[in-house]
């Protein structure tokens, strides 16, 4: 069973907390994260690009020159897609990128992406995440206290408007909910920060 230090918001030691084998502990499957990830990307896309071919472009109709005579290669019309203002040959048309995974599939991402940051030392449970003024300075010291690296990920365990908005204007971290949290985001940060009450409701809702 994992075991990390838990620390308050000015990084001093202030206890210990076991985490669940089977979220924190499990072994980290590589393809499983690729095919989360690749999904989380694709589902991003709106898919709504739309180009012209030689026939949706305007003109074109009068062939520009004779076929015969002049020394030039035959051509039938200036819409061609070797021609300025042409069609675009094989374009790109409006389609749906959604990729869909099953439940035990996002399940077994998400142990392997949070048993990643806990192996690799990436992993800070902070004892409580909480400002009660509008401070971006607080949450930048608090940060730093703790040792946070270029890019994190903060998770809290309750919808505290003032601390998220504190959180919002510092440039590389994003916040979110543990409910909200997911295996993209988990990947994508440098340091992974989270809320004790947090850390026990992930564990509460997959353990």
């Amino acid at each position: 069973m994992p075991n990390i230090k838990v620390v308050d918001m000015a990084g001093k030691e202030v206890g210990s907390m076991d985490l669940s084998d089977k979220v924190f502990g499990a072994d980290v499957n590589e393809a499983v994260l690729h095919s989360v990830v690749r999904a989380h990307l694709l589902n991003q896309r709106q898919g709504t690009q739309s180009m012209l071919t030689r026939t949706e472009v305007t003109g074109g109709g009068k062939k520009p020159w004779r076929q015969k005579g002049n020394g030039r290669a035959r051509q039938g019309s200036r819409r061609a897609p070797q021609f300025v203002h042409g069609g675009v040959v094989f374009a790109a048309k409006p389609r749906c990128y959604r990729v869909t995974l099953n439940k035990k599939t996002k399940r077994a991402a998400m142990f392997s992406a949070l048993s990643g940051k806990v192996s690799e030392g990436d992993m800070i449970v902070v004892d409580s995440i909480k400002t009660d003024d509008y401070s971006t300075k607080t949450m930048v010291s608090m940060l730093k206290a703790v040792g946070s690296k270029k890019k994190a990920l903060v998770v809290l365990d309750t919808n505290d408007s003032v601390t998220i908005k504190s959180l919002a204007n510092i440039p590389n971290v994003k916040t979110v909910q543990y409910n909200s949290v997911n295996v993209y985001d988990i990947l994508n940060c440098d340091s992974f920060i989270a809320a004790r009450g947090a850390v026990e409701k992930i564990e509460e809702v997959y353990a």
